[in-house]
């Protein structure tokens, strides 16, 4: 095997491109050299992690359906299933929204009774979703009513009687 060592490459013109191997070659760069690029990179196709393709460095995997997988240090790495809706608001008075993720509209529709439209709908209503009402709350209890790809309906109760709830969280899992 042959070895080249250098300082920089350049084109013979000063603005051309320079070729190295042929198609079908492989370059292996050895561990703890770095990359670098303080221009624009071109011509490369998408990474074995955002193609079909499985990539791991056995904590962070995307594996050939896509699906992102890691190990958050509880033994194996797994696939994760993201928040695909958050919101957190207030359900007295005029509603609104403390924060929110994926969420395009909080709807009021009467003592108890609130709508949560999404801004990306979900492929389907085969999701999880998790409901409570805030500290301070007494006896009361929140729960999904409507499941919706595009939106889901949220019931308050206090003492099993629909009733407002001062503070409302709300997350989807799919």
């Amino acid at each position: 095997m042959s070895e080249v060592k250098t300082d920089k490459i350049s084109p013979r013109t000063g603005s051309g491109t320079v070729t190295l191997g042929t198609s079908g070659d492989t370059f292996s760069i050895p561990s703890g050299v770095i990359l670098s690029n303080s221009g624009t990179a071109s011509g490369f196709g998408s990474p074995a992690y955002a193609s079909n393709a499985s990539a791991t460095d056995s904590t962070v995997n995307v594996d050939a359906s896509d699906n992102l997988q890691f190990n958050s240090g509880y033994g194996s790495t797994a696939t994760a299933y993201g928040c695909r809706v958050w919101i957190r608001f207030k359900g007295t008075g005029t509603v609104s929204i403390y924060g929110s993720a994926n969420v395009s509209s909080l709807v009021d529709n009467g003592i108890g009774l609130y709508t949560v439209n999404f801004t990306n709908s979900i492929v389907d209503t085969d999701y999880s979703t998790l409901a409570s009402p805030g500290a301070g709350s007494g006896r009361s209890d929140v729960f999904p009513s409507t499941i919706q790809t595009g939106s889901i309906g949220i019931r308050g109760l206090n003492s099993a009687v629909l009733a407002d709830q001062n503070n409302i969280s709300v997350a989807i899992f799919r």
